[in-house]
């Protein structure tokens, strides 16, 4: 069995809340909660989940732009939560991420030029004029023209800034890319664009993603496996295909049924879900799922679920399977 690039154990990012005048801490927002999964050579692995259950911290924690609070992430067999900052930026040549807003991701001081060169400055790779050709390179393989190093940002559009982020990104030749929401601040037209774009680079030079996304059909295109978050958990873990013919929690289930469907003659059952989402500064015991959940029984409000392999390859954190219930949720 091929051996994992990355891996992420019991990850756990808590921001401390600070209040009156002494400034003490009187609690914590738990934005991502004991997270772990491994994420293998050459595939796609997305992460969903509602605005606010941590994958985007998950993403920026696991590659330390947030410094964990606990847990640990092995990219191939280097732990990245000891190492020093120099060891850590060291690092970076091989893990590099993909913003949400291409507007805000850009020094919008520098022309594109120095954008692209600085990361290889940094990293003490190639000679000032094969920096220029890999900058030339790198634009024109993300669909741009190189003269467009002579530019700044604000001259681009959101779709074209977008590519000079992912250009950025890859100069430094990385194995592994977190791609944050990369297309939902794009207009529907583009963002197919640059999903095409991202999976041609992917093939060509062998790129590993963490593609972290709201979207469900755009998840379901470019993924190999997916992850549910709920409340800075994982809920399910699974194939692209077998979660979205098949999904076992039944908070995927509910995701899963909002997406809109292509023919309006096509009747699909909507599962809505009762209550608001909890605040993860006091999230419930037991299932963080139980206020919300159709099929909520007591152990749920006292017991948190075990992270469990129901089948082959698919993992589900719900107290519906195992031996709590016999023949899981009735569907």
């Amino acid at each position: 069995m091929t051996e994992a690039l990355l891996r992420v154990s019991n990850l756990k990012k808590y921001f401390p809340i600070k209040r009156g005048v002494l400034r003490r801490t009187v609690g914590h927002v738990r934005a991502v909660d004991d997270v772990s999964f491994e994420v293998f050579p050459g595939e796609t692995l997305g992460i969903v989940g509602e605005s606010g259950c941590g994958k985007s911290t998950t993403g920026r924690t696991l590659l330390r732009l947030l410094e964990p609070t606990s847990g640990e992430v092995w990219f191939k067999d280097k732990n990245l939560s000891q190492l020093n900052k120099s060891e850590m930026r060291a690092m970076r040549q091989h893990l590099q991420i993909v913003f949400q807003d291409p507007y805000s991701s850009l020094n919008p001081r520098y022309k594109v030029g120095t954008i692209l060169s600085r990361p290889m400055e940094v990293h003490g790779l190639y000679t000032p004029k094969q920096r220029i050709q890999r900058v030339e390179m790198m634009l024109e393989r993300c669909g741009l023209n190189p003269s467009a190093k002579d530019r700044y940002p604000h001259q681009f559009s959101g779709g074209q800034r977008q590519r000079i982020g992912i250009a950025r990104a890859l100069t430094l030749n990385p194995s592994v890319l977190v791609l944050d929401e990369p297309v939902s601040a794009l207009d529907v037209s583009v963002q197919s664009q640059i999903i095409n774009l991202l999976e041609d680079l992917q093939e060509e030079f062998k790129l590993t993603y963490l593609f972290i996304a709201h979207d469900l059909s755009v998840v379901h295109h470019i993924s190999d496996r997916v992850a549910v978050m709920y409340l800075g958990q994982l809920a399910e873990l699974a194939t692209s295909d077998a979660l979205f013919s098949d999904p076992l929690h039944p908070y995927t289930q509910a995701l899963l049924s909002a997406i809109p469907h292509p023919d309006p003659r096509a009747k699909r059952e909507r599962i809505l879900l009762s209550g608001d989402l909890p605040s993860p500064a006091n999230p419930p015991t037991g299932c963080p799922f139980h206020t919300r959940c159709a099929h909520a029984m007591d152990i749920c409000r006292k017991q948190k679920p075990v992270w469990r392999e129901e089948r082959p390859g698919h993992f589900v954190a719900c107290h519906l399977y195992g031996s709590a219930v016999e023949g899981g949720i009735p569907r």
